[in-house]
């Protein structure tokens, strides 16, 4: 049997990490079993679905390495065979009519609220006769259609992460509304749980992986598969993903769309990866770098974790800065040449570019890290308070960078290079007694105006290229 799997995402708003994790979960699935992964757009919310949410969601899938094996579906192109379900449903008398009014509805649940009671429907209009429906529809009630839950009833089932799983009909809320409310014989638009199931049958899916907030749903979709006669699939239920107070990960959290952490500097395959262990753990010993391919021939739904699963920057921003070192150069410095770009920083060459890329390559954490670490190399530094403590506290400082200048120009070296800063800061050491620890940090200061910044001789060269470490030494001397 072929395994496949579907992601059923609705369009009102932008791609969630909750929802990319549960896409890449199936996808995971579906590729270990050499099975097929779908999605279906559930854009029956006319009011809240947008063309421009599907977009991005499509979009953010891609991005983050995700395709899928066919044609993505529209629910909306399917509400006339999802009333024809419903029609049948009514016919074999397991649903009917409600013509319970909203004002009914919330007299109600305050009445049960005052006696401590959980919302439930009490089923009123379960057993009308014609006569009564033909009542109501005359008086211009509009109706709902509900399934009928037998509140003895056991629903169970074994879930591929959490194992048997028991509901009864009793805690399901009363009777299931399957279709909004519509005047006379007309059946309204077909409501999440009857959808779900008459899409999933139509597409043939195996496997239903969603998160743990739809396990009430499955126990009462699961009643509807087998009034339907359909074949009931594997269900699975992903732990949520949690902030660090253990609460489910929403907006207040400020970043949790996939458009977010791209815009952050994260780098896709960073992102997938970090994602797949959020909420799996591998039984296998080895790396935790691993590529969507790699990933794909070990992942396990039975090794997921039932518990939530937290949220961790810090391992997030390690595995992105793993995904950066190990970057091809001119993959990277494609990258990150954008965000110059965006500055308005122009560069010697294409050569030079590279230079610094690679300097900066194993500093970086984000690809937005790019702009700070290069600034000093585009724009002069102001010198921080620690710069001029140390000058202001050393006395060979200013003169240590007056030795550089005067060796320069009396060598006539245009270009610094790795060998002739070297041997140019040996010289000045031993001739002049000055420790070049002391050579060093003043150089440093020099040029990025306090006393931390990368590899200091490849810095230097770059300064040079541009013609602007004589400049920065000068300003720090005059300073």
């Amino acid at each position: 049997m072929e395994k496949r799997l579907r992601l059923a995402p609705s369009p009102t708003g932008s791609l969630h990490i909750g929802t990319a994790r549960t896409a890449l979960f199936n996808w995971l699935y579906a590729k270990r079993h050499n099975g097929k992964f779908l999605i279906r757009i559930e854009d029956t919310d006319s009011i809240r679905s947008k063309v421009e949410h599907t977009k991005n969601i499509l979009d953010g899938l891609k991005w983050i390495g995700i395709d899928w094996d066919e044609e993505p579906i529209k629910q909306s192109s399917r509400i006339s065979i999802h009333k024809n379900y419903i029609k049948k449903l009514l016919e074999i008398g397991v649903a009917y009519r409600c013509f319970t009014s909203e004002s009914e509805i919330l007299e109600l649940r305050e009445k049960q609220k005052k006696n401590g009671l959980p919302p439930k429907h009490d089923n009123r209009h379960r057993n009308l006769t014609s006569k009564e429906i033909e009542a109501f529809i005359s008086e211009g009630r509009s109706s709902v259609i509900r399934f009928k839950i037998d509140e003895e009833i056991e629903i169970k089932w074994k879930d591929q992460i959490r194992g048997d799983i028991k509901w009864k009909g009793k805690d399901l809320g009363g009777d299931l509304v399957l279709s909004r409310r519509a005047f006379g014989n007309e059946i309204g638009d077909p409501l999440y749980n009857l959808a779900v199931v008459v899409d999933d049958n139509f597409m043939k899916i195996t496997h239903v992986v969603r998160g743990e907030d739809h396990i009430s749903n499955t126990a009462k979709q699961i009643l509807i598969y087998r009034a339907l006669n359909f074949k009931l699939p594997f269900f699975s239920h992903t732990p949520l993903i949690l902030n660090n107070e253990g609460k489910k990960l929403s907006k207040r959290d400020s970043v949790t769309s996939i458009d977010e952490f791209r815009e952050m500097g994260y780098l896709p395959e960073a992102l997938a990866n970090y994602m797949a262990f959020l909420g799996w753990s591998k039984k296998t010993s080895g790396s935790e770098i691993l590529s969507l391919l790699e990933l794909s021939k070990i992942f396990n739904l039975s090794e997921v974790n039932k518990a939530g699963a937290k949220f961790n920057w810090e391992k997030l921003n390690w595995i992105n800065a793993q995904y950066i070192k190990k970057m091809d150069l001119p993959k990277l410095y494609k990258l990150i040449k954008s965000y110059w770009i965006e500055m308005g920083w122009e560069s010697p060459s294409k050569e030079w570019d590279l230079k610094l890329t690679y300097l900066l390559q194993d500093s970086m954490i984000l690809l937005k890290d790019a702009i700070d670490q290069a600034k000093p190399f585009f724009s002069s530094s102001e010198i921080q308070m620690e710069g001029k403590e140390f000058i202001a506290n050393n006395k060979q400082a200013k003169e240590s960078l007056r030795f550089i200048l005067e060796y320069i120009k009396k060598e006539k070296i245009s270009i610094i290079t790795k060998e002739n800063s070297k041997e140019m800061i040996n010289k000045i050491s031993t001739d002049h007694s000055i420790k070049k620890g002391i050579l060093m940090k003043s150089l440093r200061i020099a040029f990025f105006g306090c006393l931390r910044g990368p590899d200091l001789i490849q810095s230097w060269e770059l300064f040079s290229e541009r013609k602007s470490d004589i400049l920065l030494i000068e300003r720090c001397i005059a300073s």
